[in-house]
């Protein structure tokens, strides 16, 4: 049963993830993540540091999306005791705001996470993008740097 609980745990936490994203509650994001989580977003142009330096970025990199959608597929979670990993696909339809009107974009890519539990439940210890692609995203579309 504990197996279960913690499957379904780690699953809202990484719904909780992409909910604060696309509601741009970057303050959210500190009751998914460790204080000092590894965050490597490189795959898709971005950064990688620590969590309070991603949290950061993060404000920055995605200041000029006025809608995002993070849509995730079910994860792929192996337990190991106060430990596990998760593999999970996302699709994101994103919306750049230009002064000419707004361009319509996706991109997609799997997130792999290292998980701990801790005395507030789970919380992700690393997390990589990998696997990314994009259709239509803008040629001249330069990510943040960290």
């Amino acid at each position: 049963m504990r197996a279960t609980d913690d499957i379904i745990a780690i699953q809202q936490l990484l719904a909780a993830y992409v909910f604060a994203i696309d509601a741009k509650d970057y303050d959210a994001l500190d009751a998914v993540f460790l204080p000092g989580a590894t965050v490597d977003y490189r795959a898709a142009g971005g950064a990688a540091g620590t969590w309070p330096t991603m949290k950061a970025w993060l404000k920055g990199a995605l200041a000029s999306f006025p809608l995002t959608q993070h849509l995730i597929g079910l994860p792929l979670i192996r337990l190991d005791g106060d430990r596990a990993s998760a593999r999970t696909m996302l699709f994101n339809p994103m919306q750049l705001a230009r002064p000419q009107g707004e361009d319509l974009f996706f991109v997609g890519c799997t997130y792999v996470d290292d998980l701990v539990r801790t005395a507030d439940g789970w919380r992700i210890a690393k997390r990589v993008e990998t696997d990314f692609w994009a259709k239509d995203a803008p040629a001249d579309l330069i990510a943040e740097p960290a």
